[in-house]
């Protein structure tokens, strides 16, 4: 929902009190990867609603991925889960960056504790995000493993930058009630799916959504 004359912009089946999961990416195409890292954070980190953040773009990226409203239908027709949504707000709010992204999301919803969700595989690379530290001093951060991507995560700036803030495996569920800088790394079981993989073989350009 977003009303650009006066930019309300809103997620609007969340309240405040509610534990709410973040999920950014450009999902091209989504895949049950995506889809059992969001069931796995779920439980893990004991959230009510989880959001699918689709992104127009990744600005960490020279190529630029396929029409959002393309990757938006190919998301909701993956998705089962009720408690799982599919937004793309990031294109209404015109923000590019995810910092940008949290700031606009906090702003309009006071009271709803977000926590941004990102597989392992982009822990190790986080410190390129954009305004990283004040993403990781802003809301916790639930990170989960992927096939191949646990050591390079744990061994990444930002896990020896904030070694002292993480909670233990067995302390997943006090992630979003925790004060940031919080950060939790849970191994779940995921699916060894590849966006990258997927584009190679050549389905999801021929497919028409």
């Amino acid at each position: 929902m977003c009303i650009k004359a006066v930019m309300v912009c809103r997620l609007p089946h969340i309240r405040p009190g509610q534990s709410v999961g973040l999920l950014g990416g450009s999902f091209d195409p989504p895949h049950q990867g995506h889809a059992a890292i969001s069931e796995a954070a779920m439980q893990r980190f004991g959230l009510d609603h989880l959001v699918w953040l689709v992104s127009p773009g990744n600005p960490l990226k020279s190529r630029q991925p396929a029409p959002l409203q393309r990757r938006i239908a190919a998301s909701a027709a993956l998705i089962t889960n009720p408690r799982v949504q599919i937004s793309d707000i990031e294109a209404q709010l015109g923000t590019r960056y995810t910092a940008q992204t949290l700031r606009h999301l906090r702003r309009r919803h006071p009271g709803v504790r977000f926590v941004w969700l990102m597989g392992a595989d982009n822990l190790a690379h986080f410190h390129r995000w954009k305004d990283w530290q004040q993403i990781m001093e802003t809301v916790p951060i639930g990170v989960l493993a992927r096939p191949g991507d646990r050591i390079s995560a744990r061994l990444s700036r930002a896990a020896r930058i904030y070694r002292g803030q993480m909670l233990k495996d067995s302390q997943s569920q006090l992630l979003a009630r925790a004060t940031a800088p919080a950060w939790c790394f849970v191994n779940a079981p995921m699916v060894a799916a590849s966006s990258t993989a997927i584009r190679a073989k050549g389905g999801w350009s021929e497919t028409v959504v």
